[in-house]
């Protein structure tokens, strides 16, 4: 069963009383319009708003973060990759494979941080410093979180290399003591600064006992009275029983050998070998794993899963991944000592530490700012095959509906928008819907970015999209008089409508300007002139003039009456068209025949005779028009010239 959410966060909107004014508002795929209106029914003399603005709220604003757009990119990279890889490796290097996509996702992510961090110290307006300065803890807290699940779900790490797992953890993320070591070496008399024995407490308390060793024995230079003690807590650093990565002995041998040692630094207690010296009795309290010498610490520590590491180092160094909940929740009930609630993070860290991925995924998704975290983690434990069998009740998976979301707050910005459809891409049950869905609402504010899109619809075989895109290019390319663009993308889009408009642009102009504009696109047209009649006769027109130009009048005879039988000329055009036949009609040669010169005066007598009573609101009335007048009786003249030449000559070639 599914649980149910909890209650989103309220925005207020500044300006706005949602308690005396309504609000009116339109969803858009990345954002929300909001505004007020006049409309009150409480209060009707008041009809003016309040807060003459209108509000765009953004549901993900991270995208329009220059640094974290890297983040974006970046990790863009990665998650193709692992899609692309297309065997899937077994066993060892399959884990492997996965392990180091992680931690590829990781130093992303602290590169991020680290940004950030320079710009939030270069940060002059104390109000940046502050809102970047956050941004480094999110993003802290997120590679935090993400390190440990890559130990607990994709690691998978056994007795014994969990802790060392653990401890590398703490080491990365509480990385205080790296500056306070630099601090401490770094003065004349290391032993006696205000931090040594700080320094030596938290070095003991992260298991770098070596480190501490070396620090002791600066004391013990310092300070010979207490150089014995030293020594003997230094030995007992150097003997503690740790399973190292190379390391062959047993889990058995090992807890054996722990305990001897446990032993050991027991007895020393006892024999009270460091009550000289209350540091390093403290120091050899923590060894022993005494929960109260911890807990004096928690300054040092300063979090709760520092404690339950420190604390499992010294008291449980094989415990086994099934048993690190309890440990972890006795930990963070001491650590907080019932002062103070858990935060998000430490209820994210505690799923964690229960196994309990979803509950992880859940709780990351409440509290970050973005789908990017959860999306990339989810698609990551995906692919180790731990999240088949959570299925949504709307139909779709975990791992998809979270890319969904992600990709989703991409399309929102001006370029980050390429990256969602390879995202899309990968989201097999509702991924190309949703890219349908939101493709068509991409502002194609330049041809460059029209394009762009129409490669994407066109490597899709989304064919309503391209349609859709060479349509509303085509309009823009009508509006600016660019008609040899129009015309091309009214055919790149199969739009036979338009591709008739465009034509009939082109015939008007030519009727206008006597000349045709855009020529090596009409000569060129190909198979696409059968689109629609209309610019099947624009591209022959063109040929005929082509034809007259080459002197094969003939040739260009034919194919002008034949334009004119065909029935593929409009009408309004035909008057163009007989008056293109004048010059072929006064040439010496004959070269319209009898029976052709017949079909001319006939296609004239019929123009004509039509009148706008007959439906033909597209003939112009020639009768009424001197000019047309004028035509019409020198196109009569020369065609009764024509046929009587026409009929000699074909009495002579019968006669011979």
């Amino acid at each position: 069963m599914e649980e149910l959410d909890v209650e989103p966060a309220v925005t207020w909107i500044p300006g706005v009383n949602s308690k005396k004014k309504q609000l009116c508002f339109d969803w858009g795929p990345g954002e929300m319009l909001v505004c007020e209106t006049a409309f009150n029914i409480r209060e009707k003399s008041e009809n003016v708003p309040s807060c003459p603005f209108i509000y765009i709220i953004r549901k993900d604003v991270d995208v329009y973060s220059q640094i974290l757009r890297k983040l974006f990119n970046e990790s863009h990279g990665i998650f193709v990759g692992l899609q692309r890889s297309e065997e899937e490796l077994s066993g060892k290097s399959r884990k492997a494979q996965l392990v180091r996509v992680s931690k590829n996702y990781r130093s992303v992510i602290r590169a991020c941080m680290e940004e950030m961090h320079q710009v939030a110290i270069a940060a002059k307006d104390p109000a940046s410093g502050r809102q970047f300065s956050s941004q480094v803890s999110i993003l802290s807290a997120m590679e935090l979180i993400w390190n440990l699940c890559e130990i607990l779900f994709i690691e998978v790490a056994p007795a014994g290399p969990l802790l060392l797992h653990l401890l590398d953890w703490v080491r990365l993320h509480v990385c205080e003591v790296d500056s306070l070591s630099a601090d401490v070496l770094g003065s004349d008399n290391p032993s006696k600064h205000e931090s040594f024995w700080n320094l030596v407490t938290v070095l003991v308390l992260q298991g770098r006992l070596d480190e501490a060793r070396q620090m002791l024995s600066k004391e013990a230079d310092a300070n010979p009275p207490s150089a014995g003690m030293c020594r003997i807590l230094g030995d007992l650093m150097r003997t503690m029983p740790i399973l190292s990565p190379g390391n062959t002995q047993t889990l058995t041998e090992l807890e054996l050998k722990w305990q001897h040692w446990h032993e050991e630094c027991e007895r020393h207690l006892q024999d009270s070998t460091f009550a000289a010296s209350p540091r390093l009795e403290t120091l050899c309290k923590i060894m022993l794993g005494d929960e109260a010498a911890l807990l004096e610490q928690k300054e040092l520590l300063s979090n709760w899963y520092h404690f339950l590491v420190t604390r499992l180092l010294y008291s449980h160094p094989t415990v086994k991944p099934i048993d690190l909940h309890f440990y972890a929740q006795s930990s963070l009930d001491m650590f907080l000592g019932g002062e103070s609630s858990p935060e998000p993070l430490d209820n994210i860290l505690m799923a964690a530490f229960e196994f309990d991925i979803h509950q992880v995924i859940k709780e990351c998704s409440i509290a970050l700012s973005n789908w990017w975290f959860v999306a990339h983690l989810t698609d990551l434990l995906d692919h180790c095959r731990l999240l088949q069998s959570h299925n949504l009740y709307f139909g779709s998976n975990m791992r998809e509906f979270l890319i969904l979301e992600y990709a989703s707050g991409l399309f929102a910005h001006h370029s980050l928008w390429q990256l969602a459809v390879d995202y899309f891409d990968y989201c097999p049950e509702l991924g190309r819907v949703s890219l349908e869905l939101h493709i068509e609402r991409i502002p194609l504010n330049t041809e460059q970015k029209a394009l762009k899109v129409l490669r994407i619809c066109e490597q899709r075989q989304m064919t309503e999209q391209v349609r859709s895109i060479c349509k509303i290019l085509a309009m823009k390319a009508v509006r600016n008089n660019r008609l040899g663009s129009a015309l091309s993308w009214s055919i790149r889009a199969k739009d036979a409508a338009f591709a008739t408009l465009v034509s009939d642009r082109f015939l008007r102009d030519y009727c206008e300007r006597g000349c045709f504009s855009d020529l090596d696109l009409i000569d060129n047209l190909g198979p696409a002139m059968m689109l629609s009649d209309r610019l099947t006769f624009l591209g022959k027109y063109r040929e005929f003039h082509r034809l007259y130009g080459e002197k094969r009048f003939g040739d260009a005879a034919s194919l002008l009456l034949s334009l004119m039988t065909s029935q593929i000329a409009p009408r309004s055009f035909w008057m163009t068209l007989l008056t293109d036949a004048l010059p072929l009609l006064e040439q010496k040669q004959v070269i319209f025949s009898a029976e052709q010169t017949y079909k001319l005066m006939r296609c004239l007598e019929d123009l004509t005779s039509r009148t706008l009573e007959c439906g033909e609101h597209d003939a112009p009335p020639v009768q009424d028009d001197d000019i047309e007048t004028t035509k019409v009786e020198m196109l009569r003249l020369a065609l009764a010239r024509n046929l009587a030449r026409a009929i000699i000559r074909e009495g002579s070639l019968e006669g011979s």
